[in-house]
């Protein structure tokens, strides 16, 4: 039975699902979202969400009685507004663009910004965020939530605060600095190596997305409905293939990086400690001799 005290507030579980029956053409059918769920899977509240509908930030929902249906069009325009509010923009002047594409004026701006939606702003990542109590925080990371490791959480963008909850960016990245912790790790140490790994992330992300302008997009400066189009069709293609270079990539360092530590805890005297002191592994994978040659 719906609940009757809030017809469009969502299911609790925050997943999305398909319109019922298959379409005509057999393949399954969008995934739509009820107001409390686009809310999450975009990261924001639900009154911000209700806050942007009013402001016509939006295009209307998909009525069915008093519940009212989002689908991905919907999720991805969200992800559109935050990315152009962090790059400084006001909700007033997202309203002139999304008024100005969405009549047709001034294209070649309102394109760039707005037009790609679905393939530069819609996230690789297919993260979950996860809405956490204080006590919910306590309980993954016990006697860990400090000030300094709220401070360093919030720095790197993995939590944020809404009322009087905190909100997680990644399902997958709170279960595993969860189970880090777990072994042992202190939550300072995993985040400062969440710190490290975001920077080597920037750096594979900007090498990808240089191949693509160096080699697909060379000498284009301004990007026309042809190239928008094109650029979506790359992006899309693109993604798989990136995750997997990066997943092979790292699997294989972690396979010489692994075999190298062995190797220099099974000599006499050998043992290493953090960040390959006498007798680790040196920079290369190799394993250093006694004295550091």
């Amino acid at each position: 039975m719906a609940d009757r005290t809030s017809a469009d507030s969502g299911r609790t579980d925050g997943a999305a699902h398909a319109r019922t029956g298959p379409e005509e053409d057999g393949t399954a059918p969008p995934a739509e979202y009820r107001t409390a769920e686009l809310a999450r899977a975009a990261g924001i509240t639900v009154r911000t969400l209700r806050f942007y509908r009013e402001r016509r930030l939006l295009p209307p929902p998909r009525r069915e009685g008093r519940i009212a249906w989002y689908n991905e069009h919907h999720l991805n325009r969200l992800r559109t507004i935050s990315a152009l509010l962090a790059r400084g923009h006001t909700l007033g002047g997202i309203a002139d663009l999304i008024d100005a594409f969405e009549k047709g004026r001034d294209a070649g701006g309102a394109a760039e910004l707005l037009g790609l939606e679905s393939a530069l702003v819609s996230p690789w990542s297919e993260e979950t965020p996860v809405r956490l109590t204080p006590e919910d925080l306590a309980a993954h990371f016990p006697d860990e939530v400090t000030s300094d490791n709220l401070a360093a959480a919030l720095n790197l963008g993995y939590v944020a605060v809404d009322g009087d909850e905190v909100v997680h960016v990644s399902r997958r990245l709170l279960d595993a600095s969860t189970a880090l912790v777990g072994e042992g790790i202190p939550l300072g140490a995993v985040l400062e190596a969440g710190r490290v790994v975001r920077e080597h992330a920037d750096a594979v992300a900007d090498l990808f997305t240089n191949l693509v302008r160096a080699h697909l997009f060379t000498g284009v400066r301004e990007l026309s409905p042809d190239d928008l189009r094109r650029l979506s069709d790359v992006m899309d293609r693109l993604r798989p293939l990136a995750k997997q270079v990066v997943d092979v990539e790292l699997a294989l360092a972690m396979d010489r990086r692994v075999r190298a530590e062995l190797e220099s805890w099974s000599r006499p005297g050998g043992q290493s400690g953090p960040g390959g002191e006498p007798g680790g592994p040196g920079p290369s994978g190799e394993p250093r001799s006694p004295s550091g040659g």
